[in-house]
């Protein structure tokens, strides 16, 4: 029987945690206010000197969760390759790291770990020991513009066959459900100067039921596109735009009894109640005849693309997506 909770990420509090207006407190009391279950941290960014946290903002942090009944589900982890200028971090250097991750996870009573994507495929197995010993799960991240069929990810898939263990999986980003081209996006680039024939290009192939990932990350674009670019703008507005893929709920068939998580990602939430780009009352009604057991945490990604003066608003965008997915649970 299927059991979706609900959750939120506090990387939709970005800007309002960057600019002074909440505080992490802040975040998790908002949380319990609107009646979200789960929380999602990023500990990079809302804990002082993460990985190697304080024993005091970890006793902050318990106490934070238990006054406010927040249940943390799970942490967004990067493994940063590229410390130095000359080179990449070595094998032995990537798990030293990962390890001193999930060392963290498991002071903070987090029972996962979202490791970005790329994180090295060659770290997993020898973290493995560890990851069962603190009860931890390791999960990538399947993002938009890397979906399963991108070679990286599949080496890491290929592997967590392999393993078949209960601490290797998925975190699904539903940015991979994109149905239209997210028009906070267009708005964004069209005040930047982008060529509106280019966006009514893309708009169309999502209306088409395409994939524009096949399009926009081809080294030669279709001829039709490429007559249409008229500057960087237009270059790197087709670029992004191969973000937001356009995949049938079945490619997740495969891969179900190893998804631990699912990123809610959303860009804009209508007067409708409706998140624009993705049909989530369609995937909900999937993972629910899938009998998927777990959290969707709300991901806002819209307040990258304000405009110019625009205030950002990530509570009320928050609310609005957390009242949706209550109604179609």
């Amino acid at each position: 029987m299927s059991s979706i909770k609900r959750s939120v990420s506090l990387y939709s509090y970005q800007d309002e945690y960057a600019r002074g207006k909440m505080t992490l407190e802040d975040c998790i009391k908002e949380l319990a206010s609107i009646g979200v279950e789960g929380v999602e941290i990023i500990s990079d960014q809302m804990l002082w000197n993460a990985p190697d946290v304080s024993e005091e903002d970890i006793a902050n942090w318990h106490r934070i969760i238990r006054e406010n009944g927040i249940t943390p589900i799970c942490n967004d982890i990067y493994i940063n390759t590229v410390l130095y200028k000359n080179r990449r971090l070595t094998q032995k250097e990537n798990l030293a790291l990962l390890k001193k991750e999930l060392h963290l996870a498991h002071k903070l009573g987090i029972p996962l770990v979202r490791l970005v994507s790329l994180t090295p495929t060659d770290i997993i197995e020898d973290a493995l020991p560890l990851a069962e010993e603190l009860n931890v799960v390791m999960a990538l991240e399947v993002h938009g513009g890397m979906a399963f069929d991108n070679p990286e990810t599949k080496k890491f898939t290929d592997l967590m066959f392999k393993l078949n263990s209960p601490y290797v999986g998925l975190v699904v980003d539903t940015g991979i459900f994109c149905r239209k081209h997210p028009r906070v996006s267009t708005a964004f680039f069209l005040n930047q100067g982008l060529n509106p024939a280019v966006a009514e290009y893309i708009d169309n192939e999502f209306a088409k039921g395409r994939d524009v990932e096949a399009i926009s990350h081809q080294r030669v674009l279709p001829d039709e596109l490429e007559s249409q670019i008229r500057s960087w703008v237009d270059r790197e507005y087709v670029l992004f735009a191969g973000g937001y893929e356009n995949h049938d709920f079945s490619v997740l068939d495969p891969y179900l009894p190893f998804i631990k998580h699912f990123h809610g990602k959303f860009y804009e939430m209508t007067e409708e109640g409706v998140e624009y780009s993705i049909p989530y009352k369609e995937l909900i009604d999937y993972l629910k005849e899938k009998e998927y057991d777990g959290y969707i945490a709300s991901e806002y990604e819209g307040g990258r693309f304000a405009l110019p003066g625009a205030e950002i608003d990530a509570v009320t965008q928050v609310r609005k997506h957390q009242e949706m997915l209550r109604k179609y649970i």
